[in-house]
């Protein structure tokens, strides 16, 4: 990364270069990163090279890659500044911003959104933790969740969706704007049979509901999170249970959506209350229901998708915020779906 010959150092001052001064020089090694960990991985994904000389970062390669690489280190020094740490997951946020932002798909941003997103600092703050979408379609998402009374989150494992759902649920139940959080996900197998499970009611429906259990875990201290269930504040339950409620001044949180039928998602749309607000969160490839029965996500998309009041978001595998492998095997399959479904029509 650091030019080691006259040769290379020549080569250097010949390109074109963006100097950034950095006047805390603490705050700049931990922007740097454990072995220059941090400027190593923007050299690689911006096709930089970034030299540290004193308190000072030089930027060598191309204008746009190097405007680039300014706005990402500034947008991290910044954090740094307001007193907050720097983690992996930070840097690949302002990665994802910066290259993510130029390729727009379906789900994704305006230019004028992304500028407004940039220019906030757009946190949900819960118990434990501060929560920062990482990615331009998080952050719709997100935003959306405060904003609108029903809202739909739509795409690929890993992206986050039921995560900012049940944070923006903490986050709106601690501000005192409902009274209750109500989770739910259809009790339905991932492609296996289970058979019969042990124990009461609660004993066969939590391994379906874990999911929505580690999220909570995440935003809540353990004691507050197990008085808050005691006292039916905070219920986690499958969708079956919803049939004949009302569910009012309650922000209510349906997961794996798709694997609901279209009579279950009627039955649970229809439940919105007074004062209430709803997430549906789902991955259309990843439907578990028998073949012949229509997922009730899919048939809601369809049905509702041109409603004003009604906000759909999507999520593609560039908002994936697992482990980077997880991105590259979802495209594989779409790749894969697509090939599929075109080979079929022209067989037709």
């Amino acid at each position: 990364m650091i030019p080691t010959t006259a040769n290379e150092k020549e080569d250097h001052e010949q390109q074109d270069q963006t100097n950034i001064k950095f006047p805390d020089n603490r705050l700049l090694i931990d922007l740097c990163g454990e072995f220059d960990k941090n400027l190593a991985e923007i050299e690689q994904k911006l096709a930089l090279q970034i030299v540290r000389r004193g308190n000072e970062l030089n930027l060598f390669g191309d204008k746009i890659s190097r405007s680039d690489g300014k706005l990402i280190l500034e947008a991290l020094y910044t954090r740094l500044e307001n007193g907050k740490s720097l983690e992996t997951g930070d840097l690949d946020r302002e990665l994802r911003e910066v290259v993510g932002g130029k390729n727009v798909e379906n789900g994704t941003q305006t230019d004028e959104q992304i500028e407004m997103f940039k220019k906030s600092n757009f946190e949900i703050k819960t118990r434990k933790k501060t929560i920062e979408p990482r990615t331009n379609a998080q952050k719709a998402f997100a935003a959306s969740l405060l904003k609108n009374e029903l809202v739909f989150g739509i795409g690929p494992a890993g992206t986050g969706k039921t995560y900012l759902a049940v944070a923006v649920a903490v986050s709106k139940f601690i501000n005192g704007e409902v009274d209750r959080i109500i989770l739910s996900r259809p009790a339905v197998e991932a492609g296996e049979k289970l058979g019969y499970l042990p124990g009461d009611m609660k004993d066969k429906v939590d391994p379906y509901m874990q999911p929505l259990y580690d999220a909570l875990n995440d935003f809540l201290p353990g004691k507050q999170l197990a008085k808050l269930i005691e006292e039916k504040r905070i219920e986690i339950a499958p969708l079956a249970f919803m049939r004949g409620r009302t569910l009012s001044h309650a922000f209510v949180v349906l997961d794996e959506a798709q694997n609901a039928s279209s009579m279950q998602m009627k039955m649970f749309l229809t439940r919105l209350g007074e004062g209430s607000r709803m997430a549906i969160t789902g991955d259309r490839s990843q439907i578990d229901l028998p073949k012949g029965i229509t997922s009730g996500l899919v048939e809601a998309e369809r049905l509702l998708s041109s409603e004003p009041k009604i906000s759909f978001n999507y999520f593609s595998a560039r908002d994936v915020v697992r482990h980077p492998l997880v991105a590259s095997i979802i495209e594989a399959y779409d790749k894969d779906s697509k090939k599929k479904f075109n080979s079929v029509k022209l067989d037709k």
